[in-house]
């Protein structure tokens, strides 16, 4: 069945402004990655029998509708959602007098306004507004999902969550839905993916160009951010650039330490870039380029944790197994351990998150071809001076992982 579409077609929005095209953007069918990403939401509420979905995380809003709009705000404030049903339209409801930003995108069915009923925005009315969203809610429920009253959502407070249970809606958990579905990568999304590292090694170029001695860590990140931001990158989710002393313990974020003659730089980009997609990789430079031996010695040490976990993924491999046959890390650097060894990659970090043995690392699952994953390393004596962080980023293939991410390590 086919719904009729209520907002201006795409071949009616034409901007009268000349745009710069981005990296790779003739070679990205839009449509095909737009279409594998819905219905793979779809598929596993199907799969759940669960009638809808409500979204408001703006990833998740990304991922199945590829609509964006203030991305940061909107991820502590609840004024931009979708409604998924399994057989229906799909409704964006979007924030006041945003609705001419997606009425290019042709899954999306119809745009209403978002109700939002935060205290914000609403003050004493938001019971007031958060009666008027239920209504509606339900009324798309009772609509489109018939004798199914289990609806998934990924973020909401606890008054909104109240208010459907009282009308008899069960409300699931869509973290798990949203996140399987983003598992396998199409060929578009490899795509996007490639030219969102493309801009990120630009970023990280400079950024080993300009090292030098005098240079705070702040004014050192800063030039990787504006790579991201003038070639169309979206946003970076951490900060996580130190030097020196302050690369052990890893997990400090940049800050206004000058960089001096010698010291280690690590960082890590995290890097939401071109097309939504993350850029996630990790490397360690010297000032001046020239590493001490006790430099050299951390650099092997993560490098021979990086090879050695890579080389055992390939398809079919289980997590638990992973694990038990994963590189160990010798006890002087094992309370400073990175919070994972592997994690899923995609629009943002993405399951799986691959620990440690003491950290919970036998969760069940298996390595698929067309799932992208970094492999990390994290090298820090415990009370030592100074760390190495490095990370890489790879596609699982046929037989075992390709390489995504193409900045050389250091020659140490």
């Amino acid at each position: 069945m086919k719904f009729k579409r209520k907002i201006i077609p795409d071949s009616n929005y034409s901007p009268n402004f000349i745009t710069k095209k981005r990296l790779h953007e003739d070679e990205i069918d839009f449509d095909q990655l737009r279409s594998y990403r819905l219905n793979r939401v779809k598929k596993e509420l199907a799969k759940r029998d669960i009638g809808a979905c409500i979204l408001f995380d703006p990833v998740n809003i990304r991922y199945a509708l590829d609509s964006v709009n203030m991305s940061i705000f909107n991820m502590h404030n609840l004024d931009r959602y979708c409604f998924i049903p399994v057989n229906g339209p799909v409704i964006l409801f979007e924030y006041f007098n945003c609705e001419h930003l997606s009425k290019h995108l042709k899954l999306i069915n119809e745009i209403r306004p978002g109700i939002s009923w935060d205290y914000f925005s609403h003050g004493d009315q938001a019971e007031k507004q958060i009666n008027k969203w239920t209504n509606e809610i339900q009324h798309l429920m009772n609509q489109n999902c018939g004798k199914n009253k289990k609806l998934a959502i990924d973020v909401c407070n606890g008054p909104g969550v109240l208010a459907l249970n009282k009308i008899g809606l069960k409300i699931i958990d869509a973290k798990e839905i949203v996140e399987q579905a983003r598992v396998i990568k199409s060929k578009e999304e490899i795509q996007c993916m490639k030219a969102s590292l493309e801009v990120c090694e630009k970023g990280v170029r400079l950024m080993r160009n300009e090292l030098k001695a005098g240079i705070t860590e702040d004014e050192l990140w800063a030039l990787f951010h504006k790579t991201n931001i003038e070639h169309g990158g979206e946003w970076i989710e951490c900060r996580m650039l130190t030097s020196g002393q302050r690369t052990n313990p890893w997990m400090q974020e940049s800050s206004n330490k000058v960089i001096q003659q010698g010291d280690i730089v690590s960082f890590d980009t995290d890097m939401v870039g071109l097309y939504g997609y993350c850029a996630d990789i990790s490397r360690a430079f010297v000032e001046g380029h020239k590493f001490s031996s006790e430099q050299k010695k951390l650099y092997q040490m993560a490098t021979d944790q990086i090879n050695h976990n890579a080389e055992l993924i390939k398809p079919g491999l289980s997590f638990k197994e992973f694990v038990k046959k994963s590189w160990k890390l010798p006890e002087p650097y094992y309370g400073n351990r990175y919070s994972c060894m592997v994690h899923g990659i995609g629009l943002c970090d993405e399951w799986p998150m691959i620990k440690y043995p003491t950290d919970g690392g036998q969760q069940s699952g298996q390595f698929e071809k067309d799932m992208t994953v970094t492999v990390e390393s994290y090298i820090g004596e415990v009370g030592g001076k100074e760390g190495v962080k490095l990370e890489q980023q790879y596609l699982v293939g046929e037989n075992g992982l390709e390489l995504m991410s193409h900045h050389p390590l250091e020659d140490v």
